[in-house]
């Protein structure tokens, strides 16, 4: 029987939305405030989620108290109030968007989770933005 299992965590990060192959005037015009030259920030809210069967012996799809020390030690301990296009080699040639964010995540989560479990992840940006990724 498949259940799904949810971990939240929250971190905050700064970014910028700018493609370097257009000119300024078109980043203003498609970014908006995001292409502040000075960056802007979010306080982003992850959800993780973990689809499996149940563990006879346990009880558990997975022990959520090694969920939670991987999505501190992997992700909030790697983005917390860190510059994502500065500080983050993940975007380096990539834009600094939620999606390209939340594949970013997945990216990272996936291998280190139990295999047969499906994975899926919610990043919000903010209360009224998001993404959901998920196999």
């Amino acid at each position: 029987m498949k259940t799904t299992i949810c971990r939240e965590a929250h971190f905050n990060a700064c970014h910028r939305m700018h493609n370097p192959n257009w000119t300024d005037e078109k980043n203003r015009s498609v970014f908006g405030i995001c292409n502040n030259k000075n960056y802007h920030g979010h306080n982003y809210r992850l959800i993780v989620k973990i689809t499996g069967e149940i563990d006879p012996e346990t009880g558990f799809i997975m022990n959520l108290l090694e969920l939670g020390k991987i999505i501190k030690e992997e992700i909030e301990d790697r983005f917390d109030h860190k510059n994502l296009n500065l500080d983050c080699p993940e975007f380096k040639n990539k834009m600094a968007s939620t999606e390209n964010f939340a594949w970013v995540i997945f990216g990272i989560l996936k291998p280190l989770l139990p295999q047969g479990n499906q994975l899926a992840i919610t990043l919000y940006e903010t209360d009224k933005n998001f993404v959901e990724i998920g196999e």
